[in-house]
């Protein structure tokens, strides 16, 4: 690989980086051509971009983004290095644990996730990473808390209304 083929691949991963706000490192050293192709497909169909690259060029992309932002995923990149890129935090992590599950393997190992400029590094991390709620699934829970005292007060002054024409009908019961 020349010079510029370098350059190239660093501006392609610099694109990737810029775009997308979580990436999974990880390691697929040991899969078979068959599972890693599986691998892949199940990437492209749950929207996840899965990139192959040498680490020394993964870290020039991202020190020529931002050396220090970056700093804790720097230690991870050594060995066969995959990464995978996605909208959603935890879809990574769910890929990777559904195909060890179904493929019987201990690969891809999680080296390590930048996910909204935090950093988990480890595969002991993929747990968590696993539960890890969308932006759009902490925002309904946020309207949904929000909705819940209005609906109280709403039912509140519904029922009162009911309860003020049962007592104004026991009242005129009463009377007669």
């Amino acid at each position: 690989m020349n010079k510029d083929q370098k350059q190239e691949v660093i501006e392609a991963l610099k694109e990737k980086f810029n775009q997308y706000n979580n990436f999974y490192v990880t390691n697929t050293e040991a899969l078979t051509v068959d599972q890693v192709g599986k691998l892949r497909r199940i990437c492209f169909n749950k929207n996840v971009e899965m990139k192959v690259a040498k680490n020394t060029l993964i870290r020039k992309a991202l020190e020529s983004i931002d050396a220090e932002r970056f700093s804790g995923v720097y230690d991870s990149l050594n060995g066969v290095t995959a990464l995978m890129f996605s909208e959603n935090a935890k879809e990574p992590a769910l890929i990777i644990s559904t195909f060890r599950s179904e493929s019987k393997t201990e690969k891809p190992v999680l080296k390590a996730a930048y996910i909204d400029s935090d950093v988990f590094v480890g595969n002991d991390q993929l747990e968590t990473l696993k539960t890890l709620k969308s932006k759009q699934d902490l925002i309904g829970e946020i309207i949904g808390l929000l909705q819940s005292p209005a609906k109280n007060v709403i039912s509140g002054l519904n029922a009162g209304g009911k309860l003020a024409s049962l007592v104004k009908a026991l009242e005129e019961r009463a009377q007669a």
